[in-house]
């Protein structure tokens, strides 16, 4: 008999979006291939503590519970960077626990879609699901993101970049000029549309950089843009393909936090969207685009503005996009001639597969 491969599910994390994590891994565990893979589940609560973790608290609890009583299990894990690949070794006992073969991150947000995660797998030499380091970082900051993609010839919304240093000198007025009005005020790195908002006079601006600034040093005003609002996904490493094009219709003023995850009535998503094919081939296009722009590996959604049915418009890239059971990224595949449980088995693939192209390369001088 084969030997299953051992899959960490890396869920929960420090972000404003743990809640949204927990239904993407709960969601992943009902789906993965249990003949070919075996799960280890590890929790991250919000105070970034890590715990081997049992199937059972993903299903208990409310619509979008939390992990404030993994601490429970008194199981503390830590990931130990060594030669051996995978090594997580229990806190309270120095216990050394079987070995990872591979990581599945489904962690949205800071301090876990944005390269820490990442670099910290990378140190502990073991294979993991999604964008390295680099490609996370980029698709978290999204005024890098934008720098970027303007530079490699992608069209974006006009933006402006404030640091926290310089909240008492913005003047609304200058902002209207340069963005117009209403706009869009945003934290720069996060994600699940936490602490944006629409902003139409100076007394919601004001309302609006406050809370922005709540989750982030950085914000971003960005130009409103009237059209339809598309997504479209992308899977695998040197040569990407994109799916079938979908489009999202909020019900709320824009496509919200409360109308993607606590109102299920909140958007109507028409997978695939009703598009000519030019507009489609243009979609799929900019989306891989853009993935290899932003240097991207294993998966990714790239989200558009349709602008007069005509101009296609990146808003931004999500890099570990949800999972949950409205998700567009795992929709569109299905769509697309990829089930759930098949994406799983090609996210994992392309991770093992980019672990051992990368092992072959050289981390020291040597002699030709």
């Amino acid at each position: 008999m084969k030997k299953k491969i051992r899959v960490g599910i890396l869920f929960g994390g420090q972000s404003a979006e743990h809640e949204i994590s927990l239904q993407s891994a709960k969601n992943i565990v009902e789906a993965i291939d249990k003949k070919k893979y075996e799960i280890v589940l590890i929790g991250i609560d919000k105070d970034g503590r890590w715990y081997l973790n049992d199937a059972a608290q993903l299903h208990s609890g409310p619509e979008l519970p939390s992990l404030r009583t993994l601490g429970g299990t008194k199981k503390r894990v830590g990931l130990v960077p060594s030669k051996n690949s995978g090594q997580l070794v229990r806190l309270t006992d120095h216990r050394i626990e079987k070995a990872l073969d591979v990581v599945f991150p489904v962690l949205h947000g800071p301090f876990g879609e944005d390269g820490t995660v990442q670099g910290l797998l990378k140190l502990a030499n073991i294979p993991f699901v999604g964008a390295g380091v680099l490609g996370s970082a980029l698709g978290m900051d999204k005024d890098v993101m934008k720098r970027l993609l303007d530079n490699g010839g992608i069209p974006t919304a006009k933006f402006l970049v404030f640091h926290r240093s310089q909240s008492g000198e913005i003047e609304f007025a200058d902002i209207v000029t340069k963005v117009g009005l209403p706009f869009f005020a945003k934290p720069a790195n996060l994600g699940s549309s936490v602490g944006i908002h629409k902003v139409k006079d100076q007394r919601q601006w004001i309302d609006a950089a406050k809370d922005a600034f709540r989750y982030d040093t950085k914000i971003l005003v960005e130009e409103y843009i009237q059209g339809r609002e598309l997504e479209c996904a992308v899977l695998g490493n040197e040569d990407p393909i994109a799916s079938a094009p979908g489009e999202i219709i909020p019900q709320h003023e824009f496509y919200s936090y409360e109308a993607k995850y606590l109102d299920e009535h909140g958007a109507v998503l028409k997978i695939p969207a009703k598009l000519t094919s030019k507009v489609v081939k243009e979609v799929q296009a900019t989306s891989i685009k853009t993935f290899k722009v932003l240097c991207c590996e294993g998966m990714a959604r790239v989200d558009f503005f349709l602008r007069n049915d005509r101009e296609v418009i990146v808003n931004e890239i999500n890099t570990i996009p949800g999972f949950t059971k409205v998700s567009m990224y795992p929709k569109l595949w299905e769509a697309s001639g990829i089930p759930y449980t098949d994406l799983i088995d090609r996210l994992i693939q392309l991770a093992l597969e980019r672990f051992k192209r990368e092992k072959k390369l050289k981390t020291s001088y040597a002699p030709a």
